[in-house]
């Protein structure tokens, strides 16, 4: 089982710990070709990229803590500054946004999956290529005006945001769940 070992390795680095360099452009265009691999049902390519990297991550979080504070004037400070800080620590953000055909006869959620399954993949791209990455959504994700700033059409929605860059420290690993006690057989 020695081929498994990489998936084995494969953990979540928090993005407060993620820092420069993040990947070149040729690296970007690794990871992302890797990433479309992803099982497409109807070959619909459901889901589409957005980078936000350099300045634009700190717009973004400046933009953020704004409509934090416009949807509750009440919000605690530190929970406005951990909202414009956001996006500033890993170098690179990939928003995955999902862009469902609906009425298509492959189903919407199996779009959906499709979209979750490149997230994933972004992930394991980023770590054969040496990079730390989380996926992460939060409350932006599903904000409608956070994602109308983000230029996302009707219909379309944030699946993740990948936070990648060189990780800083490494990433301690968790409790998994044991795969026997999740296994059953069927049996008519």
């Amino acid at each position: 089982m020695n081929e498994l070992r990489y998936l084995r390795q494969r953990r979540s680095v928090p993005s407060r710990l993620l820092a420069d360099p993040g990947p070149d452009a040729a690296q970007l265009r690794a990871m992302l070709a890797e990433a479309v691999r992803v099982p497409d049902h109807g070959r619909l390519a459901p889901w589409r990229f957005l980078a936000i990297r350099g300045e634009a991550r700190h717009v973004l979080g400046e933009r953020l803590a704004a409509r934090a504070l416009q949807k509750d004037p009440a919000t605690a400070p530190a929970l406005v500054d951990k909202d414009r800080q956001r996006f500033s620590q890993a170098p690179l953000v990939l928003v995955v946004v999902g862009c469902p055909v609906p009425g298509h006869k492959v189903p919407v959620q199996e779009q959906l999956l499709s979209g979750g399954a490149v997230c994933f993949a972004l992930l394991q791209a980023a770590q054969a290529l040496g990079f730390g990455a989380q996926w992460l959504t939060g409350w932006a994700a599903y904000d409608h005006e956070i994602l109308r700033q983000l230029g996302l059409r009707e219909g379309e929605l944030v699946l993740g945001f990948i936070h990648i860059g060189t990780a800083t420290e490494t990433a301690p690993e968790r409790q998994r769940p044991d795969p026997d006690a999740l296994l059953a057989e069927w049996s008519p």
